[in-house]
């Protein structure tokens, strides 16, 4: 089973529609969906219970996107998750490929994370340049190998996951911390939708300084971590 995991947070009117969509894409795909509502303040929580076939978890109160992936991986019951975005921009029509191809390396041996790199990206150019610079930074201190780290749609072992070390804001750092756990991690090319619906949760000043102090505390991790080699 690959369960689907969805953090929420004040993303009414776009819960129903992407579940459709999820339902759709994966009907060749035993799964679940599971949404996690992350303290949301409008109807999110309600729109998630009336929705029949899904698991629904929700904090009390707004914990934070990786919180909310957290609790979604706990309560996962399949050995394998895909995590994707509540306010639509990831299409779920992507999930297909990207199992595919990670069932064709687990097929090889290989302990794997695939993620997609959104190829033409549907938001403003404040968010575009921001996420440039940030993405070259991490990258040119984590060495994490990745263009794209803020696409949430990832597939990945719930195991892995649950292994990782976590702290608040680690779903921009999944990747580096999969390789420090050494999953080979592999990117391929998905599409991104503009929102319909809602606004973003995220600025651009929170975003700035919270990240140069995640980047510090993600290569601290790095450095401290040594993969034995079992004969």
């Amino acid at each position: 089973m690959l369960s689907v995991v969805i953090p929420l947070h004040n993303e009414a009117g776009n819960i129903a529609p992407l579940v459709a969509e999820i339902r759709a894409a994966l009907t060749a795909i035993p799964h679940e969906i599971v949404l996690v509502n992350d303290g949301s303040s409008d109807g999110t929580l309600a729109e998630c219970q009336s929705l029949t076939d899904v698991r629904t978890f929700t904090h009390r109160k707004a914990c934070g996107q990786s919180a909310a992936t957290q609790t979604g991986v706990r309560a996962a019951k399949g050995p394998w998750c895909v995590t994707l975005d509540g306010d639509g921009q990831n299409d779920p029509a992507d999930i297909p490929l990207l199992w595919e191809k990670a069932m064709a390396f687990e097929s090889d041996g290989k302990r794997v994370m695939v993620m997609g790199e959104r190829t033409k990206r549907q938001d403003n150019a404040a968010r575009k340049i921001f996420s440039r610079f940030g993405n070259r930074l991490r990258e040119a201190m984590l060495k994490d190998g990745v263009r794209d780290t803020g696409c949430s749609l990832k597939v990945f072992k719930r195991e892995d996951f649950l292994a990782l070390p976590f702290f608040d804001h680690i779903h921009r750092y999944i990747p580096a911390m999969m390789r420090r756990e050494g999953v080979m991690t592999f990117a391929f090319p998905v599409s991104h939708r503009p929102r319909t619906r809602g606004v973003s949760k995220y600025g651009f000043w929170d975003r700035l300084w919270v990240s140069l102090a995640d980047i510090l505390g993600a290569y601290w991790l790095l450095q401290r971590r040594k993969l034995p080699e079992i004969i």
